[in-house]
C-alpha cells in the first residue's frame, strides 16, 4: 500500500542501506518481485514505483512545477508545442532503490516516442534523490533534468475510456537505457501488465487529458510512496449524463 515517504524509508530501504553499492547496482536494482496482478477499470495505476513529486490537473501551457525560476509545462515536457489539452498529471521518481520494472496504468493499445536529450548529456537527478533520501522532502528546485533529459513519451489509447492518456519516461544522467519490452509498435497492453524498464534513476509522468465523461480524482499526497500494480493512483468516476466538465 502506499506509504508516507518516512515510513518507506525506515520499513523497505533500511534493511538494504548498509549493502555495497555494487551489490545494490548489480542485484538489488534488477529484481523484479512477483507482484498480484490487479485489474480495475476504476482506477489508474502507478506506471511506476517510486514518490509522488507532483498531482495537479494543468493547461497545456500552465506551470507544473518552477525549477529555479523557469516554468515547466505540459508542452515543455512533452516536446509538443501544440498540445491542446488540460491533464491531470502525477510525477513518480524512481529512486536507487526502487524497482524499476514499468507497468501499464490503464489497459490499451500503445505508441511510443523516442525524445533525444536537449544538450550532449543528461543532466544528473541525483540532488532530487538526496533530498528525497536523506531530507525527506519532495520538492523540485534541482530538477534541471525535466527540461533536457532523454525521454519517451507513450502514447496509450483505451477503447474502454474512449481516448488517450499518456506516459512519460525521463532517463537519469548519462544512462540513456529507456527499454521498452517489445519494439513492436501500437501493441495491445493490459492493465499492469510490463512495459518497460529504465536504468537506473529515473521519473515517469502520467499524464490524463481530462475529460467530459469522467472525473479524474489523486488517491494520493505528494511525498507519498507508491507501488506500480499495487496501489490505485488515480480513481476513474463518470460524470453523470449533463454535468459539465
Amino acid at each position: 500500500m502506499a506509504k508516507p515517504l518516512r515510513q518507506w524509508l525506515e520499513e523497505d530501504v533500511g534493511p538494504v542501506r548498509g549493502k555495497s553499492m555494487r551489490w545494490i547496482s548489480e542485484r538489488y536494482f534488477f529484481r523484479d518481485p512477483n507482484r498480484a496482478v490487479y485489474s480495475d477499470t476504476g482506477f489508474f495505476f502507478p506506471p511506476a514505483d517510486g514518490i509522488v513529486l507532483y498531482a495537479k490537473a494543468v493547461a497545456p501551457d500552465e506551470s507544473i512545477v518552477n525549477i529555479k525560476g523557469r516554468d515547466f509545462s505540459l508542452r515543455e515536457a512533452m516536446r509538443l508545442p501544440d498540445f491542446d489539452r488540460t491533464c491531470l498529471v502525477v510525477g513518480i521518481f524512481m529512486t536507487f532503490y526502487d524497482v524499476h520494472i514499468n507497468r501499464m496504468p490503464y489497459a490499451g493499445r500503445l505508441h511510443y516516442r523516442e525524445l533525444e536529450p536537449i544538450g550532449t548529456h543528461n543532466a544528473p537527478m541525483l540532488e532530487v534523490e538526496k533530498a528525497l533520501l536523506e531530507d525527506i522532502a519532495p520538492y523540485t528546485q534541482n530538477a534541471d533534468y525535466l527540461f533536457s533529459n532523454q525521454r519517451v513519451l507513450n502514447t496509450i489509447t483505451s477503447l474502454e475510456l474512449g481516448q488517450r492518456y499518456y506516459v512519460l519516461q525521463i532517463a537519469d544522467y548519462d544512462v540513456d537505457c529507456i527499454m521498452p519490452f517489445s519494439i513492436r509498435q501500437n501493441q495491445v497492453y493490459a492493465q499492469n501488465q510490463r512495459f518497460s524498464q529504465i536504468r537506473y534513476g529515473s521519473q515517469l509522468d502520467l499524464i490524463i487529458p481530462l475529460s467530459a465523461r469522467y472525473d479524474f480524482t489523486p488517491l494520493v499526497e505528494v511525498g507519498m510512496h507508491v507501488e506500480c500494480a499495487v496501489d490505485p493512483l488515480v480513481r476513474i468516476t463518470p460524470r453523470s449524463p449533463g454535468v459539465p466538465s
